[in-house]
């Protein structure tokens, strides 16, 4: 049996971060920019610069299973297959994008919030 690696230890740096800027978010695009940047801080700590993360290789998909989309460039990474076949990291990502997807969902029902924050 392979070995598995963890990393909530990461997950738990950076999801309250995650959480509280998109409570800050002005609009939905804000939220995934916020996703986004969770996702490269996070793949930054895994893979410790052996991987060149890019804006374009993750994106949060609103209505879709799993919730994000990774880039070929990424999988096709013998690094990153390594890393993502032998671990959690799918899981936290995905706890991630439910985090930003719970908060995209509550903007659009409710866009005046949004309205009052960029009037301030």
């Amino acid at each position: 049996m392979a070995k598995q690696f963890s990393f909530t230890k990461y997950e738990n740096e950076i999801l309250p971060k995650l959480r509280e800027k998109t409570s800050k978010a002005e609009s939905t695009e804000d939220i995934k920019k916020f996703f986004v940047q969770a996702i490269k801080e996070l793949i930054g700590k895994v893979f410790a610069g052996k991987i060149e993360f890019e804006y374009e290789d993750i994106s949060l998909m609103i209505e879709s299973e799993p919730n994000y989309k990774l880039s070929n460039r990424l999988y096709s990474s013998k690094e990153f297959k390594n890393v993502w076949n032998d671990s959690d990291l799918s899981r936290v990502i995905t706890r991630f994008a439910k985090t930003a997807i719970n908060r995209y969902r509550h903007l659009e029902k409710h866009p005046e919030k949004t309205d009052a924050k960029i009037r301030l």
